[in-house]
């Protein structure tokens, strides 16, 4: 072996059968993924990220160069160093477009296999397509056709799926980081540069567009890093999650303000995606000029966790929100049977809302129900300030099925399902409406306090309507008389209500 390749991994020695972990040997980056398996879901444990820029290193007669490859060596043996203490067959190692293209690919595999101590595997183009939209799948929720797109290194990979099933996938040969090399060379960020880059990637996109639009897609997510440092710029800049054609054009004219590459300042572009931004911002422009896409929102997973999901068949549950919501109440002690009384009895006053209040955008019902039923996440906590624990767990946990934007809707309603009415956090969500959280949040406050009795008999047949944003809760006649306690907590609710500018009555 040279001289220059690290020394080989030790044999791993653990029995730690819950723990896996999947590197994926990127164009521009490999990652490291590690996770272990708690309360029927998965919990990372370790990230590993390094930029190696592999496909930099290969040149016309797609020959991999030998810095590019000690590079990725290098990155290997930090890896190799993680994976001892995982059970062999709990990991799984994929190279992507570059490991693909290299003629002497062998060559970096023999010594990348000996410093791992595992197989690498090397996906073709369709299969790395196919392997995104499962990880998407499996980490967001969507009914409806779906359309997926990931940019890498040296490959973009393009998917139209419902539910768990590809439709129609392509990989086409273009990625941030060869059309770095081919169309900004020079180290200019000027409109010429980035039109050139724009056209090439329309080009290439030509012969792949009949059979995608004719398809068609109801939602369109981005599953690379191009996409989420867009998106950390959209919210930096004080915007919401969503991406547009428009905002990206008015992003590429920041950057050509700037001038140059190396000069290259965005607000809330992270310094590690600085260099290829450009880039991938030209592609994702030709994408969505090319397939006409309307808006764009950033997946919750894509290559690493398609891979991790295949080794975990006993968590490939066909409702994902359901698996992760499942999953947080096993974790954390949640009442299940209280948390379902709760979501019932909220989910009766949104329909009987329904015809007068529009509860249904942004999946305001699913989002009411799953409030509902974390609403004591923060209990095993303590009790005086549940709510506010609910609010940072959910805040700070990963949660696939929900995006960025639901998670915070999520984390406002469960943070104001009782006590004090905070009217900032309400403010603060991006995607959906002030009114639309204000109007769940006034469902879920209700449901709450009608079932504090914890037990389904002393429920109250109840009636609530709505003029506007009055609203009026009819309870049987007599009924607030022969329950104090309850009538206390209502009359109290009313007081918050109002406090926070809301009008409610009790009859």
């Amino acid at each position: 072996m040279p001289a220059d390749v690290p020394a080989v991994a030790e044999p791993a020695r653990s029995d730690q059968q819950d723990i896996y972990a999947v590197i994926d040997l990127g164009s521009n980056s490999f990652h490291m993924l590690m996770v272990k398996v708690v309360g029927g879901s998965v919990q990372v444990i370790g990230r590993v990220k390094r930029k190696v820029r592999l496909a930099a290193g290969l040149n016309e007669n797609l020959v991999l160069s030998r810095r590019a490859m000690k590079r990725g060596w290098e990155c290997l043996a930090l890896f190799a160093e993680r994976l001892q203490d995982i059970p062999p067959q709990n990991v799984r190692i994929v190279g992507t477009a570059t490991l693909r293209l290299a003629r002497n690919v062998k060559t970096f595999l023999h010594d990348a296999e000996h410093i791992l101590g595992h197989p690498i595997r090397v996906i073709s183009g369709e299969e790395e397509a196919r392997i995104i939209y499962l990880g998407v799948a499996h980490t967001s929720n969507c009914e409806q056709n779906r359309l997926v797109i990931d940019i890498g290194g040296a490959s973009t990979e393009i998917v139209i799926g419902k539910g768990f099933e590809p439709l129609k996938l392509s990989s086409l040969h273009m990625g941030c980081v060869t059309f770095l090399d081919a169309y900004f060379a020079d180290g200019l960020l000027t409109e010429d540069n980035f039109n050139t880059a724009i056209a090439a990637a329309e080009h290439t996109l030509a012969p792949i567009l009949p059979e995608f639009t004719g398809l068609g897609w109801q939602v369109a997510v981005g599953a690379s890093g191009t996409v989420q440092a867009m998106q950390e710029i959209l919210i930096a800049q004080g915007m919401d999650e969503t991406i547009t054609l428009e905002r990206l054009e008015a992003i590429m004219q920041q950057a050509v303000v700037c001038g140059r590459q190396d000069q290259l300042s965005l607000v809330g572009l992270a310094q590690e995606r600085r260099q290829v931004f450009p880039s991938g911002l030209a592609i994702l422009i030709a994408l969505f000029r090319a397939l006409g896409i309307k808006g764009m929102t950033l997946s919750g997973g894509a290559l690493r966790e398609g891979v991790l999901y295949s080794m975990l068949p006993e968590l490939q549950e066909s409702d994902v929100r359901h698996r992760t919501i499942a999953s947080l109440m096993v974790r954390y002690h949640i009442d299940q049977q209280h948390a379902n009384r709760v979501a019932d009895m909220a989910q009766s006053l949104a329909q009987q809302l329904s015809p007068r209040w529009s509860l249904t955008a942004f999946d305001g019902l699913g989002l009411l129900h799953g409030a509902a039923l974390l609403h004591e996440l923060g209990l095993l906590i303590e009790y005086k300030n549940h709510h506010h624990h609910g609010a940072y767990i959910i805040s700070h946990s990963d949660l696939p099925g929900f995006t960025r934007a639901q998670q915070q809707l999520l984390m406002a309603l469960v943070h104001n399902h009782r006590a004090d009415i905070n009217r900032e956090l309400i403010a603060k969500q991006t995607m959906t409406s002030v009114l639309l959280t204000v109007r769940l949040s006034r469902i879920l406050r209700l449901a709450v306090v009608l079932s504090m009795r914890r037990r389904h008999e002393a429920l109250p047949n109840v009636t609530l309507t709505g003029k506007g944003e009055q609203l009026v809760l009819q309870l049987p006649a007599g009924w607030l008389d022969q329950h104090p306690l309850m009538r206390a907590e209502l009359e109290q609710e009313v007081q918050y209500q109002q406090a926070a500018g809301w009008e409610l009555e009790l009859q």
